[in-house]
């Protein structure tokens, strides 16, 4: 009976103890498991002038507004630039989680503009971990402007510029991101003794001062630039304000320009010498 007994205890210990190995390998594996995708890398779809990695979810319809006054060294007779406005207004929406597709317009040499963003990398933490977020995007823009003579006009084709980016971002902490932009853009048609291709790469930071404002900063370095005109690198401040379903951003910037072939080509301000445009963004979700 006592050997039946030890017997049967046996089998129980050593089945307790084969299920207890079978527990914390699976419980191992689950906590390998564990993935955290790093959101809120930035506030909003813009740093400053700049597209940030960020995408609405799907869905979501972004209505953006932007505006960029005169130089503020223009003195009081120009109201410190305010008596001139450029706008561009947008419509972004979400086809999925990852991918938006957009339009917009553009007072600036009245240019259309659409363009595409794709998450295609997420930043994450654990096991599984990935150190950065990768976006692309690509645009396409259309100058409708007249400066031309009436018998040059340039054809559909000629006034077309493109614009891609791969942008690389990284949240650090809670409270700061940073992010790299490394960007190509073709023009159809430059003026003689230009470069129809132009590289440059941007970098960038978000500042979180509390769960509603943050301090962002950008600045664009042109490899080649364009040699028909003066122009500068594009460097860009601004305050990030989040007021519920609204974003709302004010910017310190050089570029007249809110499109890409434009901040980052065409800027002719110098930031150093108070070239300085007042402006800002103003984004709705629905």
């Amino acid at each position: 009976m006592i050997k039946k007994i030890l017997l049967i205890s046996s089998l129980l210990l050593f089945s307790l103890a084969n299920f207890a190995q079978d527990l914390d390998a699976m419980l191992d594996q689950e906590e390998q498991n564990k993935t955290e995708v790093v959101t809120a890398t930035f506030k909003g779809t813009r740093i400053v002038n700049a597209h940030s990695v960020e995408t609405r979810k799907k869905g979501s319809l972004e209505f953006l507004i932007s505006h960029r006054f005169g130089r503020l060294n223009s003195g009081f007779y120009e109201l410190f630039g305010l008596d001139n406005s450029n706008i561009r207004f947008g419509f972004e929406y979400a086809l999925t989680d990852n991918l938006s597709v957009a339009v917009g317009r553009s007072s600036f040499e009245k240019t259309y503009d659409g363009y595409f963003k794709y998450k295609l990398l997420k930043q994450k933490r654990g096991a599984k971990s990935f150190p950065f977020t990768v976006t692309l995007f690509g645009s396409l823009t259309e100058k409708t402007l007249k400066d031309y003579q009436p018998d040059s006009k340039p054809t559909f084709t000629n006034r077309l510029t493109y614009t891609s980016q791969i942008m690389m971002a990284r949240k650090i902490s809670s409270g700061l991101s940073l992010q790299l932009t490394p960007t190509y853009i073709h023009f159809n048609t430059v003026q003689s003794g230009d470069d129809n291709d132009i590289f440059a790469i941007g970098i960038a930071s978000r500042i979180k001062v509390s769960n509603r404002v943050s301090i962002n900063a950008e600045y664009f370095y042109t490899i080649n630039p364009l040699t028909s005109i003066k122009t500068y690198n594009s460097i860009a401040l601004g305050v990030d304000i989040e007021t519920g379903g609204h974003v709302f951003q004010l910017i310190l910037t050089n570029s007249i320009a809110m499109i890409e072939k434009g901040f980052i080509a065409e800027t002719t301000g110098n930031f150093f010498k108070g070239d300085i445009h007042f402006g800002f963004n103003i984004s709705r979700t629905f």
